[in-house]
């Protein structure tokens, strides 16, 4: 029996290189919109392209397996989700309210950490969870599909990759042009609605963004930004609940989000954690009534995967109490709450598709913020333990579903997906700190909005200084949130997925109060365009959006990295 090549050299560097590519998209989009782009699909075409196009030229060039493929998503992927590790939420949140900022070493060790525990807790959940019919794991099944479906017709992964590259191309030499040459204008049809951040922004990221999004999110961040920016910010500074400085000019963003970010923060809170609850009662029930014929929850411990577990352990404990001041009994208890989330987090992945990281965080502040109230590190780098290891072990759980279906070796993806999440802490911390060299002035601006951010930073500073600190018309609108979020997280995770379609998205409604409008306005623009797009070529629009978006999305951002470190060394 001839056995297919797999965790080969090409593979592993292919995965390397396309994670240092991909990596600096995900932190430049999680610190502009707050969200970021599984890179698993776009692994997959580039790789195959490439070294397929190679063998069909070179008879001294061996074919890329489907095995290789797979180890060099599972690579990539691995380091473009290193963003979960903390670097777009916990991480600046805890500068912001200690004015402490890592270092790159100690800030490469702490995300690594984090993420290389949720490793290990997806490979002693693997056997339980890949083996149960009932979760799906969508996203890695999209993952396969695309897999087989090009070595299937390996003529259509070249189109897609044309079309990637193309889009790249064109999006990277529109923001070169607003960057180095010619700003484009920020368009705004008067004084007062720029002031509200009604502007134009010529962002082909936010477009291709929109276009990955959906219609229904997109409708609703325009539905978002017509609530907050046209009505409730102008209702504001009617009222002079909000005052802007004496003779300020253009858009206002920084001084109303002060006030907005609140109820943001509380309706994607509330909504995020009433779904979850939801979500978990329902997984619950199906694995109850599931015949799986085994009701094993953890795989018998073995040398080296106990290991990679102590190792994991002792890193995190080790780190939080040198770098954070963290009790020493406080950091280990941050382990058994990471455990037990980050099982959920798998459990719900593979049931709904969705990664539940950002209600896991908070969810992990709450309960640190009861355990520990007051005190900053904790509530923050504690439950960034928590969100990091929920979002590396349900980044695994995609590819060890995956690897499942092609007869993958689990021992070859943990490997894999350690190198991946190696590389990608380096060039993760690297990219942040070449972005926002200086947190405090920098985010939570109209350029680095940063939602993530202010999620956790609200959050952790409710629970240090309590409500009253803020005052009674955000305690208010706070109320009012929480009610809204309550109602849709529950009509979220209840509603037939025929009704779900037409109610608007609780994250989404959440974020529009947090983004300036403008940024709305485009993702909206981009999900209406490619929902125009499906209705007229529907084909086409199946085959080749999702390639066209991640080619504008990695174009702008990697140019927009590239500008930033031109700008820090013209400065040196």
């Amino acid at each position: 029996m001839k056995v297919e090549r797999e965790l080969s050299l090409r593979a592993v560097l292919t995965g390397l290189v396309l994670g240092i590519v991909l990596t600096p998209s995900n932190v430049y989009a999680g610190l502009k919109i707050g969200w970021s782009f599984n890179m698993s699909i776009i692994a997959l075409l580039i790789g195959f392209s490439f070294w397929q196009g190679l063998a069909s030229r070179s008879r001294s060039c061996p074919a890329w397996t489907i095995h290789e493929s797979n180890i060099n998503q599972t690579v990539a992927s691995a380091a473009a989700s290193i963003i979960s590790g903390g670097l777009v939420a916990p991480i600046p949140a805890y500068t912001l309210l200690t004015g402490e900022q890592l270092q790159a070493g100690p800030m490469m060790a702490w995300v690594f950490s984090v993420s290389f525990l949720g490793i290990w807790i997806a490979w002693y959940l693997r056997p339980s969870l890949i083996a149960d019919n009932n979760l799906k794991f969508p996203e890695g099944m999209a993952t396969l599909e695309t897999m087989t479906h090009i070595y299937n017709h390996g003529q259509e992964a070249m189109r897609r990759l044309w079309v990637l590259i193309g889009a790249a191309v064109f999006s990277g030499l529109v923001k070169a042009v607003d960057t180095f040459y010619w700003a484009f204008p920020r368009w705004s049809p008067t004084a007062h609605l720029e002031r509200l951040t009604f502007t134009f922004d010529p962002s082909l990221l936010l477009v291709g963004f929109g276009g990955i999004i959906g219609l229904r999110v997109g409708l609703t961040l325009l539905l978002g930004a017509a609530l907050t920016w046209g009505g409730i910010a102008p209702w504001l500074l009617a009222q002079g609940l909000v005052e802007l400085p004496p003779g300020s000019e253009g858009p206002q963003f920084a001084v109303l989000v002060e006030w907005l970010l609140w109820p943001g923060v509380t309706i994607m809170v509330i909504s995020t954690l009433a779904s979850l609850a939801l979500r978990i009662v329902q997984v619950r029930n199906v694995g109850k009534s599931a015949s799986t014929g085994t009701s094993v929850v953890w795989q018998r411990p073995k040398l080296g995967p106990l290991a990679g577990l102590a190792v994991a352990i002792g890193l995190i404990v080790t780190l939080q109490a040198a770098l954070f001041g963290i009790n020493w009994l406080m950091a280990l208890l941050t382990i058994p709450l990471a455990l037990c989330l980050a099982a959920v987090a798998a459990r719900v992945v593979g049931a709904t598709g969705i990664p539940p990281i950002g209600a896991i965080g908070q969810l992990s502040q709450l309960g640190f913020g009861i355990v520990a109230p007051g005190q900053v590190p904790i509530n923050l780098m504690s439950a960034n333990t928590a969100g990091g290891a929920a979002g590396q072990c349900t980044d695994l759980m995609n590819d060890f579903k995956v690897g499942h279906a092609i007869g993958a070796t689990p021992a070859k993806q943990v490997i894999a997906q350690c190198l991946g999440i190696a590389i990608g802490s380096v060039v993760g911390v690297l990219v942040y700190q070449t972005l926002i060299p200086d947190p405090q002035t920098m985010l939570l601006t109209e350029e680095w909005p940063a939602p993530a951010v202010a999620t956790w930073k609200a959050v952790a500073q409710t629970l240090t200084s309590g409500l009253d600190s803020l005052s009674t018309s955000i305690r208010w609108a706070m109320l009012i949130a929480a009610v809204v979020g309550l109602v849709l997280g529950i009509l979220d995770a209840c509603a037939k997925a025929r009704l779900a379609r037409y109610l608007p998205s609780a994250a989404a409604l959440g974020l529009a109060f947090i983004l300036p409008a403008s940024i709305s306005l485009m993702m909206a623009l981009g999900a209406i365009l490619t929902w125009a797009a499906s209705l007229r070529w529907r084909s086409l629009t199946e085959r080749f959006a999702i390639a066209a978006a991640a080619g504008l999305i990695a174009g702008e951002s990697i140019t927009g990295i590239g500008a930033s470190l031109w700008q820090l060394l013209q400065n040196l």
